[in-house]
């Protein structure tokens, strides 16, 4: 490689930067909303201001402004850095990052105004989704353009699993948005009734398989390593993952439609694929933990390490439990009920922001020529409070979720219900104490976050702040 050859960096530290502001944005609302549940009358009755229109502003907050500019900025230097060369086309690697702030900016002003598709995970009005499509297909010209005129012949795991996170997600993104425009912000899916449903859970549930499990495994793969000094424990393991991954997940989506109007083949269907899936999701976090195999000291040492490992444990949590839930009798017990609100934040908090947060901590400072961050001793307390949160939150919701299913299908001798809908609720409300006491205490972390990484800018050379640093002639 040429000396003169330098990476583009500017676009990483544009989208590590919003990570952690969208981050601290998307906790907030979700804190706001938290609190609503125990004090539902606090926003004045404001409809902008709704738990309604709060809530899914929440979601797409923190998985797609939070967690996706995570993706673009760790896939934008991992696939420079794994294949020697400068990303595709600068000029659209800067669409890509204007073009995603658009959308989210979009978001914030649409769903407040109730503006929306009404699906899950997909509420868009059909000109941002639109927009999502374009700014999507540049990002996978941009990252596999990269990809071929890479100046290595090997094709690093961490590209595997990114790549097939770029291109899974633009298949589930365009079909589940399938509509007929009938204004600017209205329009009809294509699909009605049950098959509307499948398409939905389809794609929701593989944005989980393959958002926020493929893509933040192709970061695992690119960082624990790297932060570690160690090659990956098992290298064979990790393409086996790779395959039985992509190969099971995409037919997960219907255990989110059991008891429902779905024939009750899709929904076995959905069942045994998602038991399936425990052997490689457990596979791929063993095989990140035991990259640590004989440095286990740094742990002691290095919190950015303890974040990368403590989030490869909640992967292995929300990935038992998942399967688990998917099971009907379980599933009797635990749907509609808090407890999945539990499992998906020990995936949200404990995995993908977790993983995030430890793979910013660790290119942040090499994007300015630094050995490290600002403060060890914040990121220390900003692993602790993460942790602690975490835990707090999922606990709260594990117990009222298994104590509000128990208590739904509690019958008296003549058949009726024994407790009303309001008994079950006020049974709960000391569990939505804890949960909203546990995402402030997790929602403070971010805000040590901002500061450490707006130090360390402070810290770089006044040459390094703007101008990207030289490619080195490793990954």
């Amino acid at each position: 490689m040429s000396e003169a050859t330098t990476y583009n960096d500017k676009v990483i530290r544009q989208f590590a930067l919003m990570t952690a502001v969208w981050g601290l944005i998307g906790m907030l609302v979700g804190v706001l909303i938290a609190a609503q549940l125990i004090w539902p009358g606090m926003t004045l009755d404001i409809s902008w201001l709704s738990y309604g229109r709060l809530r899914p502003l929440h979601t797409n907050a923190v998985i797609f402004a939070f967690g996706g500019s995570a993706l673009f900025a760790t896939s934008y230097y991992c696939v420079q850095r794994t294949c020697h060369a400068r990303l595709f086309s600068d000029k659209l690697a800067a669409f890509t990052f204007w073009g995603w702030q658009a959308v989210i900016v979009g978001a914030v002003i649409t769903l407040p105004m109730g503006l929306t598709m009404g699906k899950e995970y997909a509420e868009l009005i059909w000109p941002l989704a639109i927009l999502v499509a374009l700014v999507w297909v540049a990002y996978a010209v941009v990252f596999f353009g990269t990809i071929v005129k890479r100046k290595v012949k090997h094709i690093y795991v961490a590209n595997w699993f990114l790549g097939a996170f770029i291109l899974t997600v633009a298949v589930l993104h365009i079909v589940n948005n399938l509509a007929i425009p009938t204004s600017l912000t209205h329009s009809y899916p294509i699909y009605a009734g049950t098959v509307d449903a499948m398409v939905q859970w389809w794609y929701g549930h593989n944005a989980v398989g393959f958002f926020l499990t493929a893509g933040f495994l192709g970061m695992m793969y690119y960082f624990v390593p790297k932060q570690a000094g160690r090659p990956i424990y098992s290298y064979r393991l990790s393409i086996v993952h790779f395959w039985s991954l992509i190969a099971i997940y995409m037919w997960a989506g219907p255990h989110h439609l059991q008891y429902t109007a779905l024939p009750d083949w899709v929904q076995t269907l959905g069942m045994i694929f998602s038991i399936m899936l425990l052997a490689p999701s457990w596979g791929g976090m063993i095989n990140g933990v035991m990259t640590l195999s004989g440095a286990w000291h740094k742990l002691r040492t290095d919190p950015i390490l303890r974040f990368m490992i403590v989030a490869l444990s909640f992967y292995g949590i929300a990935t038992f439990e998942g399967p688990m839930m998917s099971i009907r009798t379980v599933n009797a017990l635990s749907h509609y009920t808090d407890w999945t609100i539990g499992h998906v934040h020990a995936g949200a908090l404990g995995w993908v922001a977790m993983i995030s947060i430890g793979a910013i901590y660790s290119l942040w400072p090499r994007l300015f020529g630094l050995d490290k961050m600002y403060s060890t001793r914040l990121i220390e307390w900003h692993f602790w409070v993460s942790t602690i949160g975490t835990v707090l939150y999922i606990v709260a919701m594990w117990i009222a979720g298994v104590m509000q299913g128990l208590m739904w299908r509690t019958f008296n001798e003549d058949g009726t219900l024994t407790y009303t809908f309001a008994e079950v609720l006020q049974a709960t409300y000391p569990y939505y104490g804890l949960r909203l006491f546990g995402g402030i205490v997790f929602t403070s972390g971010m805000f040590m976050m901002l500061y450490n990484l707006y130090k360390t800018w402070q810290m770089a050379p006044e040459r390094n702040r703007e101008v990207p640093v030289p490619a080195p002639a490793h990954a």
